[in-house]
């Protein structure tokens, strides 16, 4: 027999089964069919897990992100499979439909290992869980600063000889004909501490890319990715990013970075059918969205599922980002074209001025609405002017809101805007973006808007691994917290970021150079994500045997908050309080969800799991917030992953992970969403505001 999970076979299986449990297979064969397999093992079932099997077991459903038939019938294949083990069939015996994979049979045998037996799982210590965070360094580490400055320099000089290829007098970046290579080299280092020079020189094809990484990708990397520009999908990636992956695969482990910037099959295979999984996307002029929300103009310009929060989305070159990542969210946007990176045609038109007050008009005219989110693509792409008529804008709506609730009596007030976000990836892609300039007028904006009452100002990025805090990101964001905002991060849940300790180690380079870490996301569960899944069950085993090392107490909670509020910047003063109280990290992060149309969640419990050994999921709702009246209307929120955790388990294998140190996962199968952490909970108003919600659609 196999000794180890990962590659147990059919054979391995039964006798699993049938030693471990001779009750169950016992009850298998002498039932005459699942039913009363079922009724039997229901009788003496001490577990709410397999209760729960057995309970939603022949259900008939729909998948609440797919659309699609579900028929729940995993204690029935786990009958047939062990029903045909004395009486000399396979377990692909009877027909297609009753064949149990060994990625379900493996789930099942945890699972009521977990149920039936007493397992040697210890609890995992915090000695283990900060030896694990130690396998990932920060980008200011001097080894790979070393590492670093050589690629740079390799990419220079490939820079170089692209430049010289160039014929064009359209651009700024060219070299006189008399200058020799020390001086085109003196150039580009000056070239290179400006962000309009990365976006100017961005990588725009696989050869292109290929060249730059010195011809080190795969072959069958390259198929894929000529397949992608073939099919459409947009290639763009600056040189600053693409030097800090190490080529020699000697220095770091640059796996991470590299998840997010090189497409794969399934996302090809997909794309040109990718379907919205934040449904609340799709919009056509005139007609609500999923969550029951009317938008003005074409609803491009303002995505809504939350009576409080809006995403604004300008039309500039916020429309384009400072690189495509692999399982971006928007993928939907880019494939549609409205997300893009044609830098000069997303310009602001003369008709946007226009356009930007009517939609600063329904901001103001809303009755709940007191969170703006400014992203795109990416917000810190549009230009400055841009983003500060954008500024000016929600500054008059915000002023003009206020004064008109003057006139309305207590409990018919509208909700005031109270926080204004910039959604932005540049930080780690682009730091060089966070210019003078800029931070000039977040802080302008930022003094003016505190008078009329915006108290709460974010600037929303997204680090996704130790690697990207670079001395440019670091300094970057001391800039933008010298400005008065606070610097927040959504951690893209995938693959790659999930190996053990990374995510702690990802919190702690963050805090320690004043990055709050505020959500920790599930990848979109469609199949152009299947090799960047990780299975929501993951996620819990992080949540419980990782991340709780790093939740504050309630008293300290309150004393973090008012350091991030009352100092600027306040960077210093957080790393004195995490000393001063013992804390190694600073969990603040919620971990969740997207569900379509509904929002964040991750209270869930597993009813079931496909014959592929996809667990199937029912989740509810975040009741800790106000969500659209819509949400009444849904009914359950059935969920398919897109991914078992024995094939994600696979894949960590060939990422150098020990599978071993994760075995515990399997018993995670429920959820409950976390709180909010203080900083992110919204000031209360002092009035009342009226309970009318508008701008939905009415039968």
């Amino acid at each position: 027999m196999n000794t180890f999970f990962t590659n147990w076979t059919f054979k391995d299986l039964k006798k699993l089964f049938t030693t471990d449990f001779p009750d169950i297979c016992r009850a298998a064969q002498e039932s005459a069919s699942a039913a009363e397999f079922k009724e039997t093992i229901k009788k003496n079932c001490p577990d709410n897990t397999i209760a729960q099997l057995i309970a939603f077991d022949g259900l008939i459903t729909t998948d609440f992100s797919t659309g699609n038939e579900i028929c729940v019938q995993t204690i029935t294949l786990l009958y047939y499979f062990l029903h045909s083990i004395n009486s000399g069939k396979t377990a692909l015996a009877n027909n297609e439909t009753n064949i149990a994979s060994v990625d379900l049979l493996t789930d099942l045998y945890f699972l009521f290992l977990n149920a039936y037996k007493t397992t040697c799982d210890s609890p995992v210590a915090e000695s283990k869980v900060i030896q694990w965070t130690k396998r990932w360094p920060s980008g200011t580490n001097p080894a790979i600063q070393q590492a670093r400055e050589k690629s740079k320099q390799r990419i220079i000089r490939k820079l170089i000889q692209r430049i010289e290829r160039r014929h064009s007098v359209s651009t700024q970046y060219i070299f006189p004909e008399n200058w020799d290579f020390e001086a085109k080299h003196r150039q580009i280092e000056e070239w290179w501490n400006s962000h309009r020079f990365h976006l100017h020189m961005a990588i725009k094809s696989p050869d292109e890319l290929n060249y730059f990484l010195d011809n080190t990708l795969l072959e069958d990397t390259m198929l894929i990715l000529h397949h992608a520009k073939k099919k459409g999908i947009p290639f763009f990636i600056t040189p600053y990013y693409l030097s800090l992956l190490d080529v020699t695969g000697e220095v770091f482990d640059d796996m991470t970075l590299r998840s997010y910037i090189l497409y794969t099959k399934e996302l090809v295979d997909t794309f040109g059918d990718i379907k919205a999984w934040e449904k609340e996307d799709e919009v056509e002029p005139g007609k609500a969205n999923a969550a029951g929300w009317l938008l003005p103009e074409e609803g491009r310009n303002i995505h809504r599922r939350y009576p409080e929060v809006a995403i604004f989305i300008p039309d500039s070159i916020g429309r384009a980002c400072g690189g495509l990542c692999a399982s971006c969210q928007r993928m939907y946007e880019f494939q549609s074209k409205r997300l893009n990176f044609n830098l000069k045609e997303l310009v602001p038109k003369e008709s946007w001025p226009a356009k930007l007050k009517k939609l600063m008009a329904y901001f103001e005219e809303d009755t709940q609405l007191r969170d703006i989110l400014i992203t795109g693509g990416d917000a810190l792409m549009s230009r400055n002017a841009t983003l500060r008529n954008i500024f000016e804008a929600i500054y008059k709506m915000a002023l003009q809101k206020k004064n008109a609730n003057k006139n309305r009596p207590d409990g018919e007030k509208f909700a005031e805007i109270q926080r204004v976000r910039l959604g932005t990836r540049l930080p780690a892609y682009l730091p060089m973006r966070v210019d003078d300039e800029l931070i000039s007028i977040l802080k302008k904006f930022r003094e003016k808007a505190s008078e009329i009452g915006i108290n709460q100002f974010f600037v929303q990025t997204h680090f996704q691994t130790p690697l990207e805090m670079t001395k440019e990101a670091k300094e970057a964001v001391r800039r933008i917290t010298s400005a008065g905002w606070i610097v927040t991060n959504q951690l893209v849940y995938n693959v790659a970021t999930s190996r053990r300790g990374h995510t702690i180690a990802l919190r702690k380079t963050l805090i320690n150079n004043g990055i709050i870490p505020y959500y920790t996301f599930t990848v979109k569960g469609f199949h152009e994500n299947y090799a960047v899944y990780t299975p929501i069950a993951r996620t819990m085993q992080e949540r419980k045997e990782e991340k709780k090392f790093g939740i504050l107490r309630q008293n300290d909670r309150e004393e973090f908050v008012e350091i991030l509020q009352n100092n600027i910047p306040y960077t210093k003063e957080i790393n004195n309080f995490l000393q001063k109280n013992k804390y190694t990290f600073a969990s603040t992060d919620r971990s969740v969800l997207n569900l379509p149309g509904i929002g964040k969640s991750m209270t869930f419990n597993l009813i079931g799991i496909s014959k592929e050994g996809k667990r199937i999921l029912r989740f509810e709702y975040d009741t800790t917030r106000k969500h659209s009246p819509v949400l009444k209307t849904f009914g359950e929120i059935i969920i398919t992953e897109n991914k078992s955790i024995l094939a994600y388990l696979r894949q960590l294998e060939e990422l150098g992970e020990d599978a071993k140190s994760y075995r515990s996962i399997w018993k995670y199968t429920t959820g409950v969403t976390e709180p909010k952490f203080n900083l992110y909970e919204h000031f209360p108003f002092s009035f009342t505001t009226t309970n009318e919600v508008n701008h939905l659609y009415r039968d």
